[in-house]
């Protein structure tokens, strides 16, 4: 019923709508007939990530000491990186603080426990040690 709700609405609607997901397969294939076009995005690789990481941050968002190379070292989407970066804007702000390295830490947490996976040490190497110098 609630197919049959969407296709017509679909087929009713003259402008221009935007279907975003990570679930393509989970798509009926009624919908997928109705669909003009279809833009994959690849995942970011390494140098992606760092570029995302250089740009997540509002200009005026205080920092201190942020590694966009370690950062890229999480192997994760650009929905991710924003999610853990508005995290951890919350985490420093709540403490008075910029956003540092131990903010996007438990944010990145926060984060790889709603995708059910655990951080690796490839991806995390380093991070406490700097934070406690």
């Amino acid at each position: 019923m609630e197919v049959s709700y969407l296709l017509q609405r679909m087929e009713a609607y003259r402008g221009l709508a935007i279907l975003t997901t990570n679930l393509k397969d989970a798509i009926d294939p009624a919908f997928m007939r109705r669909i003009r076009f279809v833009v994959r995005f690849a995942f970011p690789e390494f140098g992606d990530r760092v570029n995302i990481w250089e740009r997540i941050f509002p200009a005026n968002t205080p920092t201190k000491n942020l590694n966009y190379k370690k950062l890229a070292k999480l192997n994760i989407a650009g929905g991710n990186i924003r999610n853990i970066a508005m995290n951890a804007a919350f985490i420093a702000a709540d403490a008075n603080q910029p956003v540092q390295m131990c903010h996007l830490l438990k944010a990145a947490q926060s984060e790889y426990m709603k995708l059910e996976r655990s951080m690796t040490e490839a991806e995390i190497r380093g991070w406490v040690q700097e934070e406690e110098s």
